[in-house]
């Protein structure tokens, strides 16, 4: 990174992944420009600690699947940094529960329109930025474990990460010729405050199902971003890396031990 720092964009920093992104690339010397929801006291907490360590940042509520007040966002990003981000990561998501036949129109469109319109948006401003004052940047997109393995009773949620993955692969190809790199980061289990309040027994539950012995934590999903918008992933655009200890790349295998597998 040269003198003047970088600025990094993460939508959804309010809590979970979304923060320790804004908070792990400000340690790491990033400036930030961050939006949450609705969470005003976690966003404000946020703004504290990245001010805290030491770097400039912006940290706004924005309604990421509204294009006005996303656009106007990025001009008081522009106004305030004087620069495009050299590296966008879209996080901010949302989801609702429920069984197919049960899910209504209303909760399909609100996580549609969170999840995947605004990875869109996002990709979209950012590059146009990016191409404008001629920063070669990198664009992450944050999927889940639904990328490769559809949720139950969460429809809406697998549709849009599945379109996430697929957006970003369209991306990486079309803003390959800008210099400017697209991937998406699936976490799998990763133990925040919203997984622990959903499953009180969700890291032992998790560990025991990864391969890998552990739960996920935040901090594994930041360094992989970090990584990503480092030159030396110059050459990685339009994948999906897996964050999630081999848990969703194990088959669901009938046999029990290896004499089962050997038929003996």
């Amino acid at each position: 990174m040269s003198d003047e720092a970088a600025l990094a964009v993460v939508t959804g920093g309010s809590s979970g992944i979304g923060k320790e992104l804004c908070l792990h690339l400000a340690r790491a010397g990033w400036n930030i420009a961050a939006t949450y929801g609705g969470n005003h006291e976690g966003g404000d907490a946020t703004r504290k600690e990245i001010e805290f360590i030491g770097r400039d940042c912006l940290v706004e509520q924005c309604d990421v699947g509204d294009a006005k007040a996303f656009t106007a966002f990025f001009e008081r990003v522009h106004e305030k940094f004087g620069q495009a981000p050299a590296l966008m990561v879209n996080n901010a998501g949302t989801q609702r529960w429920g069984p197919l036949l049960d899910l209504s129109e209303e909760d399909w469109d609100i996580v549609i329109r969170t999840n995947l319109k605004g990875t869109f948006l996002g990709t979209q401003l950012a590059a146009r930025q990016m191409v404008k004052m001629g920063v070669r940047g990198s664009i992450v997109n944050i999927g889940s474990g639904c990328n490769k393995v559809p949720f139950p009773e969460l429809v809406s949620y697998t549709a849009s990460k599945g379109g996430i993955e697929l957006l970003t692969r369209s991306s990486a190809i079309e803003l390959g010729t800008h210099g400017i790199r697209v991937n998406c980061v699936a976490p799998g289990a990763i133990e925040i405050e919203r997984t622990r309040e959903e499953a009180p027994n969700y890291a032992a539950t998790w560990s025991a199902l990864a391969p890998i012995g552990r739960v996920g934590v935040p901090e594994d999903v930041a360094h992989i971003v970090e990584f990503l918008a480092t030159d030396k992933a110059s050459y990685i655009s339009g994948q999906t890396i897996w964050v999630d200890g081999a848990a969703f790349t194990m088959p669901n295998w009938p046999y029990e031990d290896d004499d089962q597998a050997s038929g003996k």
